[in-house]
């Protein structure tokens, strides 16, 4: 099948990833994502259906109206894609205009716009949520109209919410898949980026994360699939878990020259999943400390 790309740029998009992914998802009928991001998975998958969620409510209400409003968004979002606003000055005022805003529309226009425009394709919010993103100062930002008819054409199968990733879990119901593709865990101390949307996601939460995919997996049957970094962490937290890992290439990072190889995992969470697997598991990290 032939790859799909997404409209956004996306800080640990996952099309690099589409086959591993997809080589460890289980069938069934609709594909629930409580961390949607630019929606790679979505887009080269072919459930019967999707619930596709995140925290960020400006990504949320601009697939929302790409769905929707297809062909008047892109017409609409064209317009900004053009010369005089690919300039510092320009950009800032945008970027201000879209932080003053509170029209839906307008802010899914500029926050596509800001996508390709600002700097590495980042998308971060300070603690009162304003969006802080610099200017990206590229030659020329590319408009990624195929990309939109796609993803909105790809839409009628889907519904879009925004909503704490616990929520969404408990909306799970038997013969569905779980794909979950968080803020992932920091390498090391200097590394943890979570700001995507006001509030992180941290400790705690990678921990609630995990409990409720095992619970979830163990008692209703619903499979569930996390990427994240593969640390010592990460395989202590998803130590009930059948864990493959890969090693993939960054292509965005807060550093535009910080691109290198990292260790990445997938934890399948499943109730066919083989018990002696995971009992292996669980005697290798005894001594991975907390």
């Amino acid at each position: 099948m032939k790859k799909n790309r997404a409209f956004l740029k996306w800080a640990g998009g996952k099309y690099s990833l589409i086959e591993p992914i997809t080589a460890r998802l289980p069938q069934g009928k609709k594909l629930i994502e409580p961390f949607v991001g630019a929606g790679s998975v979505f887009l080269n998958t072919d459930y019967d259906s999707y619930l596709l969620n995140d925290i960020n409510q400006d990504l949320i209400t601009l697939y929302q109206f790409v769905k929707r409003r297809p062909k008047t968004f892109i017409q609409d979002a064209r317009k900004l894609f053009v010369n005089r606003n690919n300039q510092a000055d320009a950009y800032y005022a945008l970027r201000a205009a879209f932080n003053a805003s509170s029209d839906p529309y307008f802010r899914s226009l500029l926050f596509l716009y800001m996508n390709r425009h600002g700097y590495n394709g980042l998308c971060r919010y300070n603690s009162k949520g304003i969006f802080n993103v610099p200017f990206g100062d590229y030659r020329k930002p590319y408009f990624p109209e195929k990309e939109l008819e796609h993803f909105a054409e790809k839409a009628r199968k889907a519904k879009f919410i925004c909503r704490p990733f616990e929520q969404v879990f408990r909306r799970a119901r038997q013969g569905d898949v779980i794909y979950c593709d968080p803020p992932y865990a920091p390498l090391d101390q200097t590394s943890n980026f979570t700001s995507y949307a006001t509030g992180g996601f941290g400790l705690t939460d990678q921990d609630e994360l995990a409990r409720r995919a095992v619970q979830v997996a163990k008692k209703r049957h619903i499979p569930v699939l996390i990427s994240n970094h593969d640390t010592d962490l990460t395989r202590a937290l998803y130590k009930h878990a059948d864990i493959s890992s890969l090693s993939v290439s960054r292509s965005i990072s807060q550093k535009g020259d910080g691109r290198k190889p990292v260790a990445e995992l997938l934890a399948l969470y499943d109730s066919e999943v083989n018990k002696s697997n995971v009992v292996s598991l669980s005697n290798s990290l005894k001594k991975v400390g907390t």
